[in-house]
Order: structure tokens, then sequence, then C-alpha cells
């Protein structure tokens, strides 16, 4: 028996094995290694419950979620840095006025004098604004400029610690340096987030996709709704600078019967801003201590707005976005804003820009303080100045109108109501509320606020048009910082103006503000006419790297700063003369695909003998320094 099973045994031994099915003998480690495969496919490989589409969905609603954080940080940080300037300014304003306050605190010090140039540094500084703004915006970026720009108001507020000559009047140079680069950057950013949150909202169009340029209009919505956003919150400004008014300072003021004692004409008889105010407005003279606690107050608020800005508000641009000085050089950037000057869009609204900064100071300066504390005193500043704020901000909800009459609808209707109130304002003349009037007589209060009232909403209007217009007809530039620095820079001019005016006779202010206003809307009637009639602006040229250069900032061919009217450089002559046709016609492309020898024979573009034109050896050239320059950073990497 054991025999026989021992036999069995080693007959099987000698059995051939059978062969695979495949005709392929499978080892042992081949068959284990494409186990172990099959495995990391199925750990790297999508999750059964993975969902491309939904994930696909929350990414970009995060990120449309983070474009209105941006704005409401931008808007609430631009309130924010302008309820502390204003507050403050005009705390300091009314407390260097009084004689007592000046002898008691500062004596000898020329405490009036260093007003004067510190003013003269806020109001003459902004002028030189057009020459540095654009660099400064493309050296440090929008965001990081709207940054800079909310510290040296915080420097401004310091200052107000230790007041001297060589501390107030520097910063208030530097208030005056940074006006116009702000308010740039501020209207820069604005624009783009509108444009951000339409390529997010739209993300499955085959345009956003495939980075080519959106329908006409597109963004014209969120354009609308950001800039309105934008000045609701802004607005408010004017009633958050009234707190130390209404809360501190309003309690250590006299009756208007004392401050308005010499004033005998306000409104539109009278010269100057206030004209015989009384020296001494200060009942008692605040403590010193109390003071300290309410710049420390507004010191927090400025830093608060600064972090919003760093913590909140994320980057404008990409890093490939940003064109870099060293590409096209801080001459070609410096030379841009005029450049632009060309275009007959912005020179026809220059009159409404300045118009706007006229309009925004004679509230302050006119309305409020030679027609609204010329009459009724001191102790009602904040409530006119908080009305005027409140109304501008409610009535900005009328610039969604936008959504469905036409763009000049708001506009012309804020300049409108605006010359009513001028033609009004030039026929009334209200008494001062002092002790020549009677008591019973009924006080100019109401229509003060109405009227005040009323000149908020046509600022509100023209404020928010405009912004939304520029923002419209530089819809295919993705970068509009050098636009928006000339219509602040317009802005300053208004500012330098206002400042010079001051002295005058209120009927002449008004003459200049009606002229200005009505040349505004006839140069606003042919830029619209113009526009019907499809004439063609003249956009400036954005020039190009001339040098080879590597890195990452350079691997993107698109130029965010060039419009797709815009003419780009690749067709210049080689004389260095601009083409001013564009591009060829097609009988010179057709020839231009053959070129003969001069044997006679033709011979093809691809071949190697064939000579290349200029300019498609230009753009040949350029590809291949970009190819080249993509291989060496993959392999860096």
């Amino acid at each position: 028996m054991a025999e026989a099973i021992v036999e069995e045994n080693v007959y099987r031994e000698a059995e051939i094995p059978e062969a695979p099915r495949n005709g392929i003998l499978e080892e042992p480690g081949q068959a284990a290694e494409a186990n172990i495969q099959e495995q990391v496919e199925e750990f790297l490989g999508p999750h059964p419950d993975y969902d491309e589409e939904e994930e696909e969905r929350k990414y970009y609603r995060r990120k449309k979620w983070g474009v209105v954080k941006n704005v409401a940080g931008a808007s609430v940080a631009g309130m924010i840095i302008y309820s502390v300037y204003l507050g403050l300014l005009q705390m300091q304003l009314i407390l260097h006025y009084d004689e007592t306050y000046r002898e008691v605190k500062y004596g000898t010090l020329g405490l009036e004098d260093i007003d004067n140039k510190m003013l003269m540094g806020i109001n003459v500084t902004p002028i030189i604004g057009l020459l540095y703004t654009p660099v400064l915006i493309r050296f440090l970026g929008t965001k990081w400029m709207m940054f800079l720009a909310s510290g040296i108001y915080a420097l401004f507020v310091s200052t107000n610690y230790w007041e001297r000559y060589y501390t107030l009047v520097p910063s208030a140079v530097a208030i005056g340096a940074a006006i116009v680069p702000l308010w740039a950057s501020l209207g820069n950013y604005i624009t783009r987030m509108a444009q951000q949150y339409y390529e997010f909202k739209n993300y499955k169009e085959e345009h956003v996709q495939e980075q080519k340029k959106p329908p006409k209009g597109a963004y014209n919505r969120y354009i609308v709704i950001f800039q309105t956003v934008f000045y609701i919150i802004f607005h408010l400004s004017f009633v958050f600078a009234e707190f130390p008014m209404a809360f501190f300072l309003n309690y250590h003021l006299h009756e208007p019967s004392h401050v308005l004692y010499n004033v005998k004409t306000c409104g539109a008889t009278s010269h100057g801003i206030i004209p015989d105010l009384n020296k001494t407005v200060l009942s008692n003279l605040p403590r010193s201590l109390v003071l300290i606690e309410v710049e420390s107050v507004l010191m927090g608020a400025a830093f608060l707005a600064m972090v919003i800005l760093l913590v909140l508000c994320g980057a404008a641009y990409r890093p490939t976005e940003e064109i870099d000085l060293r590409s096209i050089g801080w001459g070609n950037i410096f030379q841009l804003p005029f450049k632009h000057l060309r275009d007959y869009r912005l020179r026809l609204l220059c009159p409404f820009f300045i118009y706007s900064g006229f309009e925004m100071l004679f509230a302050i300066n006119g309305i409020i303080l030679s027609y609204g504390v010329c009459s009724v005193g001191l102790k009602s500043l904040w409530l006119l100045v908080l009305v005027y704020g409140l109304s501008s901000s409610i009535c900005s909800l009328l610039s969604l109108s936008l959504l469905r009459v036409p763009r000049h609808f708001t506009l012309l209707g804020g300049a409108v109501l605006h010359m009513g109130i001028i033609v009004a304002l030039m026929c009334w003349s209200p008494k001062p509320q002092n002790k020549e009037v009677m008591k019973d007589a009924p006080g100019p209060m109401p229509w003060l606020l109405l009227l005040i009232a009323l000149w908020g909403l046509g600022t509100a209007l023209n404020k928010t048009s405009l912004s939304t217009i520029l923002g419209m007809l530089y819809e295919d530039k993705e970068r509009l910082d050098f636009v928006f620095t000339i219509y602040h820079w317009c802005q300053a001019i208004a500012i330098f103006i206002v400042y010079l005016w001051s002295n005058l006779a209120m009927r002449a202010k008004l003459s200049i503000l009606l002229l200005t206003l009505l040349l505004a809307m006839f140069c606003y009637w042919r830029m619209e006419r113009k526009l019907a009639k499809k004439d063609q602006p003249r956009l400036p040229r954005i020039p190009r790297p001339r040098h080879k250069v590597k890195g990452y900032r350079y691997l993107e061919e698109e130029n965010s700063d060039e419009s797709d009217s815009e003419f780009s450089g690749d067709e210049e002559h080689e004389d260095g003369h601009d083409d001013e046709e564009g591009h060829g016609t097609e009988e010179e492309e057709v020839l231009a695909e053959a070129v003969v020898r001069p044997d006679g024979d033709a011979v093809s573009i691809g071949s190697q003998d064939a000579p290349v034109p200029r300019g498609r050896r230009r753009r040949h050239d350029d590809a291949y320094e970009q190819a080249g320059v993509g291989e060496e950073y993959a392999q860096r990497m």
C-alpha cells in the first residue's frame, strides 16, 4: 500500500504543468505587482461618492463669497478711515480756532499759522498725484497701496498727541499725497471685484473657461451693484465723523447768540466762509486727558481699518497679471496716464470729474458752513453733516436703477437737481440767529435740512454714476488704475480751486459751480453722441518687454492692462513708428504667405530657406522665448 502511494506521487511530480490560457507564464512576482497596482489605482482613484460637478459648484461659491468679503472689507475700511480723518480734522480746527484755547494751551506757538500750513498741505499736494500714483500702484499693488494710505491716515491721527509744526504739517502733506493713490486704488479694486464675481458666477460659460472676451455689457450688472454697495457704506463716514462732535465737543461750545454775535450776513450775500464769527467759541476748555482719550479711540479705529484691509481684503490681481516695472519701464508707466487722456471719453468726462470735487467740498464749506453754521450756530454742525451723510448713503440705492434705465439717467438727474439747488441758493440769505433776531421768528433749520438732504441725493447719484460709467466704458480693460487716477486727479484740482476761492463772494462761488456743471453736462452729451456714432477712441499702446526675461511673471501672454480695442506692440514698423491702421488687409496677408526669391521661385513661409516677415518673426521669437522659459521652469521644478 505504501509503495503504491509513493509511485502515485512520483508520477504526479513528473506531470507537465498545464500551460496558461493566454499562452504567457505568470510568475508569482508579476501577480503580486499587478495586485499592488490595482490597490494603488483603487486608493488614488475617485471616491465612489465623489460628485465633481457639486465640488466645482462649492468651490466657485466660496470664491464668490470671497469677492463679497473683499468688497465689504474695502468699503468698511474706507468708511472708517474717512470717519476718523474728518472727525479729527473738524474737532482740531474748532479747538484751534478758539483764541482762549490757543493762548492757554500753546501760548506763542503760532497754532493758527500751523493750521493754515496744514490745510495748504492737504489741499495743494494732491495736484502732483498724477505723477506718482500709477508708479506706486504698480510697484506696491492695489491692496498694499490701500494699506499704505490707511497707515498714512493713522499717522495723521498719531501726530495730534503732540501738536507741533514738525508733526502736524508733514503729516498733512502726507495725507495730501495719499488722497489720489487711495481713491484710485479703491475705484480699481471695486471694479476688479465686479469682474471677478462675473467670472466666478459664470464659470461654466465657454468664454470664461477659455479666458476670452466676455459679451458686451457682461460686467455692467455687477459693477453697478458693487459700486452702489461701496458708496452706501462709504457715505456713512459723514455720520460717524460727527460722533466726537456730538458726544464730546458739543458740551464745550457757546450758544449761537454768542458765537454769531457779530455776524451780519449769511448765504448768498456773504463773503468768505463765515464772516465775523466770534473768536471765542468754547464756553469752557476741555481737559487734556479727555482729549487724549478721544484721540486714542480714533487711533484705534484707524488701526482697525488697517487690519481690515490686511486680513479681509484679498489681492486684486494674481502675480502673473501684474506688470513688473522692469518689463515696460518706469518711464512708460509715468507716461501712460497722460496717453490715456488722448481718449475723447476721458477728456469729455473731465469737467464732470472736476464738478464732482466741487460739489462735495461745497456741501461742507458752502451749504453747511456758510448757510448752516452761519445762521444756526456751531452746536447744530453735527446735525447738518449727519443729515448730509445719511441722505447720501440712503440715496445711493437709487443708483441700482442703472440696472433698468440708461446710464445717463442717474448722472444727469443728479446734475439737474444740483442745478436747481444752486439757483435757489443764489436767491437765499438766511438771517443769523443772534441777539438782533427776534426769538419768536421761525428759524431756517427746516429749510437747511431739506436743502442738505437734496444735495446729498445729488451727491450720491453723481459719485456712484461716475464710477459706474467708467467701469462700463472700459469694460474690456482689467486694470483701471490709470483711468481712476485721472478721475481723482481732476478732483484734486477741484480741491485746490476750492481752497483758493475761500474768500470769494458766495454768488461768485455759486456762479463758478453752475458754469462748471453746465459745461460738464454739455461735454457728457457730446461723449454719448460720439459713442452712438461709434467713433473709435484713440487708446494708448501698452508697451511690451524689450529684453529677455525669465520667471513666472512673464509666462502669461495676455496683458491685463491692454483692452481688446487697443493695438498690440507687434504691428510696429522697423523704424519704431506705430502702425495706425493696426492689422494688415487680407490681400497683404495672402501675399505674405508666399515669398518670391530673386530667381523667381516661390518659397512657402514654413520652409527653412524662406525669409520671415518682421511681425511674424517677432511673434515667432516671442513664442520661442516663452517656450524656452516654460521648459527651464519645468526643469527647475
